[in-house]
């Protein structure tokens, strides 16, 4: 579609009338978008809404992982921290002369 200024326009329209509800609407006015979207529904052989459907899905899920890992490795770090506040003596750092004798046998 193309609106009355020419910029690439598209609705993507949805009918959920089995609820009573509204149908969705998507425009995109981006000249950008517009052709990315139909560039990739030009080479998937899928509509504007399957394409564009499919990408929002596979953006969420993959910003949804990275979360999960973010997450994951916040509540790490947090735990970590604690293991090291209750320990006894803290880890040697690289100086390992402790291991060595005078002569650089080990003890």
């Amino acid at each position: 579609m193309t609106s009355a200024s020419g910029t690439p326009t598209s609705t993507i329209s949805r009918d959920v009338s089995t609820e009573g509800a509204m149908g969705a609407q998507l425009n995109i006015k981006s000249e950008d978008a517009y052709r990315l979207a139909s560039e990739l529904a030009a080479l998937t052989g899928e509509s504007l809404t399957a394409t564009v459907t499919a990408a929002l899905r596979e953006r969420l899920e993959r910003e949804r992982r990275e979360r999960d890992i973010e997450t994951r490795l916040a509540r790490l770090r947090e735990i970590t921290a604690d293991i090291r506040r209750h320990m006894a003596t803290p880890l040697p750092g690289s100086d390992h002369s402790w291991l060595y004798d005078e002569r650089g046998l080990p003890r």
